[in-house]
């Protein structure tokens, strides 16, 4: 039995990860252990939709990481695996 590849229209045209965090995309911050790369790869190897990844000030001095998704379901997923995909 042959199984089908069916492409992801979001990664065809490189539009899965956005550049700005809409409003309407759910949010979860945390302060980052390990490099970006590894964040974005698992995000784009385990979920679906489309993401923002990127810094946000949460006081005038102090900065964390933002990962947020259209999809609410993806945000629940990544923020149960993160201790795992969050380490040094």
């Amino acid at each position: 039995m042959t199984e089908k590849f069916i492409a992801n229209p979001l990664n065809l045209f490189n539009l899965r990860r956005v550049e700005h965090c809409p409003p309407h995309f759910f949010a979860v911050d945390f302060d980052v252990a390990t490099a970006d790369k590894k964040l974005s790869d698992w995000i784009f190897e385990n979920l679906s939709g489309r993401f923002f990844l990127g810094d946000v000030f949460v006081t005038s001095k102090n900065m964390c990481k933002r990962a947020a998704f259209e999809i609410h379901g993806e945000a629940t997923y990544f923020a149960l695996q993160l201790h795992e995909i969050n380490k040094i």
